[in-house]
């Protein structure tokens, strides 16, 4: 096993996307589970301080560590078996979401979560419920976890499986490798009816693997995953289309989302029915101009979408969505039509590309990442959109709106050019984290707490509930050395 302790050679590993920089004294490149075993073993006896690190594409400081030591996993980056029989996977921590995509695809398999960012690790993608654009119709990564090997922060092993283990009310009862035995108490919060990745999963008669999905590298660290895969769709179609208002834009998306459920209750095959549907605001069209000169210069808003087809219907669904698009205001000629794979994913890259950018951004003018990750119940998102917009707009900063509007998720992105406007920016994150809080969303969608929000969740779940999480945290961490600052800044 490689230990680097040179800070010469561990500076990649002292920051993340978002640019939050930390320090540590080594980082370590454990390759099995046996060896991060033995590190948390004496690290717990020792009580120092563990950073457990995948990839570092978060972006909310989660795996920047603040003293102690790192564990990297990218040395454990196998994918042991692909059963095209029953459909799943088994893969290490430190295998690529993007390396893990194409030998799914490759055997005619599918794998839904699609975080914008896919030169994560799955170990990550786990370790904050990762979600992505697909997310609209297939949830986040939660709902394709079948089982976890996890070693706990005293070194112990902990394999699990879906539907094996379930809580008996709020009480979970977790058995080591070894025979240990662990009972936890749930906290009995409430969590937002929205896509929500702020804090522990705790419910009633809660499966157990379920718990450590989301956590955040606070419970224990993640070495092997079981997944569980579809069959590949035929076709994908997929499409850009600008509009010359929000409102016409907003329309669109609106017809989109109700035909879509409708046809997911009524299983129709032949209607529209959304893999995705992605916003992109005028300033974002504007930021990316340059490179994707065919934008057209009236377009004040955008929206991606994608849909599953088969050789059957495809055209259909196609005349469908320009149909949708026309009767909301769009103008045919105004639409990118991917019709190859290729074309499919420089549309995929031109999603992609606004965060990229963004993050260059940041990391250019050397301020750490003022970007929200919230969402709202459907009900209020087009007023919390507006509303949210208004307020960086009368505090003259420079933003870029896009995100998973089908799922009422929004990042908000301001882009301060100097200190005072950074200062200003952090102000009004906060307002717009918690005026999503009161609407019933969360200030945390996707990307997780890291230590970058953990204030903002005693202002959603409440102290009480917070001390509930952190005595459950203590059950499987009695010493505090795993992921400290994660979550709850304790």
């Amino acid at each position: 096993m490689i230990i680097k302790s040179n800070q010469d050679e561990i500076q990649n590993y002292l920051s993340d996307a978002s640019n939050t920089k930390g320090f540590c004294d080594a980082v370590y490149f454990p390759e099995n589970a046996d060896e991060i075993s033995d590190i948390l073993k004496k690290a717990n006896s020792n009580k120092i301080q563990v950073t457990v690190a995948g990839n570092r594409t978060g972006l909310t400081g989660a795996c920047v560590p603040f003293g102690g030591i790192v564990i990297s996993t990218e040395k454990l980056n196998k994918i042991i078996e692909i059963n095209k029989v029953e459909d799943y996977a088994i893969v290490e921590a430190g295998v690529l979401l993007s390396e893990f995509q194409q030998k799914v695809n490759d055997e005619s398999l599918f794998y839904p979560p699609d975080p914008t960012e896919t030169n994560c690790f799955i170990g990550g993608t786990v370790s904050t419920n990762a979600s992505g654009a697909q997310t609209f119709k297939y949830d986040a990564t939660r709902n394709y976890v079948l089982g976890l090997d996890i070693i706990l922060p005293t070194g112990e092993k902990l394999s699990i499986s879906r539907t094996k283990i379930f809580a008996d009310g709020l009480n979970l009862i977790l058995k080591s490798d070894n025979g240990n035995i662990y009972e936890l108490s749930l906290p009995d919060y409430v969590m937002p009816e929205t896509k929500n990745a702020s804090g522990y999963f705790c419910k009633k008669n809660m499966d157990a693997v379920d718990l450590f999905i989301g956590s955040e590298g606070t419970l224990g660290i993640i070495t092997q995953i079981k997944l569980k895969l579809l069959k590949k769709p035929f076709d994908i179609i997929s499409s850009v289309l600008f509009f010359d208002s929000e409102e016409k834009a907003f329309r669109f998306l609106h017809s989109a989302k109700e035909k879509s459920y409708r046809s997911r209750k009524d299983k129709l095959d032949d209607e529209i029915d959304a893999l995705a549907l992605e916003f992109f605001d005028e300033n974002a069209l504007t930021f990316l101009r340059n490179e994707y000169t065919r934008i057209p210069r009236d377009s004040k808003a955008a929206i991606w979408f994608e849909q599953e087809a088969n050789e059957a219907n495809e055209n259909r669904l196609v005349d469908l969505w320009i149909d949708l698009f026309t009767s909301s205001g769009g103008n045919e000629s105004d639409a990118w039509f991917a019709l190859t794979a290729k074309e499919k994913n420089e549309i995929k890259d031109f999603r992609h590309k606004i965060s990229a950018k963004v993050n260059e951004f940041i990391a250019l003018n050397n301020f750490r990442k003022l970007g929200t990750d919230t969402a709202v119940p459907g009900d209020n998102f087009e007023s919390y959109y507006h509303q949210t917009k208004k307020m960086v707009e009368l505090a003259g900063l420079d933003y870029v709106i896009y995100g998973h509007f089908g799922n009422s998720h929004m990042h908000l992105n301001m882009l301060p050019k100097n200190e005072n406007e950074f200062e200003l920016g952090k102000k009004i994150y906060r307002e717009i984290c918690s005026l999503a809080i009161k609407l019933g969303g969360t200030f945390s969608a996707e990307h997780g707490v890291g230590k970058n929000k953990t204030d903002l969740l005693f202002e959603m779940y409440g102290n009480e509930n917070v001390k509930k999480m952190i005595e459950l945290k203590n059950k499987l961490d009695p010493n505090m050395i795993l992921g400290k600052g994660n979550i709850f800044n304790t």
